[in-house]
């Protein structure tokens, strides 16, 4: 039977999902089977971050879309030089690698293409330590078909999640975590 949490969600609402689990290798195994999921159209996943925490309550945080400062810095750099050294010779190629590594760095800082840094900091501190938590950022989501795919992984904990309540409780009962 279906239920209207079931269906794809009408509107491009974003929602979060944060899933605890016990090891890193097993978050890559969860956010495989997400991508799966965006692969097959059950969802649209925006951005997954991952946030690890080690026993002595060190984290470390991987994100999958925002731009990162030395990449950024670097591809700009090359190509203003390039257009640089086209139409202003090798002075051009000085300024033009300066200005762009410059705006491509500060760009990068500044622009947040997918889950928020708040959110991001946040899933820092509330990570348990020794653990593994997949921050996903979700549109278009059948809830049913990720409740399943969550099915897979008993060993995972729901943290947090910005879906309604009947979505909530239907994750809940796919990870056996009734509240």
């Amino acid at each position: 039977m279906t239920s209207a949490d079931d269906v794809h969600a009408e509107t491009s609402d974003q929602y979060l999902v944060g899933v605890a689990l016990p090891d890193a290798l097993r978050a890559q195994e969860f956010l495989l089977a997400a991508n799966g999921l965006s692969g097959r159209g059950a969802l649209k996943l925006r951005d997954a971050v991952i946030v690890s925490k080690t026993p002595e309550g060190r984290t470390a945080v991987h994100e999958t879309v925002d731009p990162q400062p030395g990449r950024s810095a670097l591809s700009s750099g090359v190509w203003t030089s390039l257009l640089g050294l086209l139409f202003g010779g090798p002075v051009g190629w000085l300024v033009g690698g300066a200005v762009g590594a410059g705006v491509g760095a500060v760009t990068a800082k500044v622009v947040d293409l997918g889950i928020p840094d708040e959110w991001v900091k946040w899933f820092r501190e509330a990570v348990e330590p020794n653990t593994t938590t997949v921050v996903l950022l979700l549109e278009n989501l059948d809830v049913g078909a990720l409740a399943n795919e969550l099915a897979r992984f008993p060993f995972a904990r729901l943290v947090h999640t910005t879906l309604p309540e009947g979505s909530l409780s239907r994750l809940e009962e796919a990870l056996g975590q009734q509240s």
